[in-house]
């Protein structure tokens, strides 16, 4: 049963990596400081901040959608910008892989919200 935002697998998941991604990017070059650094930070965390929003806005099933499908873009977001990090080799395969595959998932939780939620 869902009580909140926070009861949420997609905003648990989504939050937990945000923590990973901030971690992860305190590893960048400086001089990605305000490029992919800021980029990758905004995307990762706007994911649970908008779940979070929706929820609390969902006055109809489509309003709460609406915010479920932009968490759903930030999370494609995150995954080009892990790909290109990865390619840019400031990362390696395996940490770039480890949250990859989280923001899958996350993704895929997010396409069942999507099409269930009444």
């Amino acid at each position: 049963m869902i009580q909140g935002y926070e009861d949420i697998v997609a905003y648990q998941k989504s939050y937990e990596l945000a923590l990973r991604v901030y971690e992860m990017a305190k590893g960048l070059p400086k001089e990605e400081m305000f490029g992919l650094s800021s980029q990758i930070k905004r995307a990762a965390l706007s994911i649970p901040l908008n779940i979070a929003e929706g929820y609390g806005k969902r006055a109809s099933a489509a309003e709460f959608k609406r915010f479920l499908a932009m968490s759903k873009g930030s999370c494609n977001e995150v995954q080009v910008l892990l790909h290109f990090i990865r390619d840019m080799e400031y990362i390696d395969a395996t940490r770039h892989d480890t949250l990859y595959a989280g923001y899958d998932e996350v993704g895929k939780i997010l396409n069942g919200l999507i099409q269930s939620w009444k």
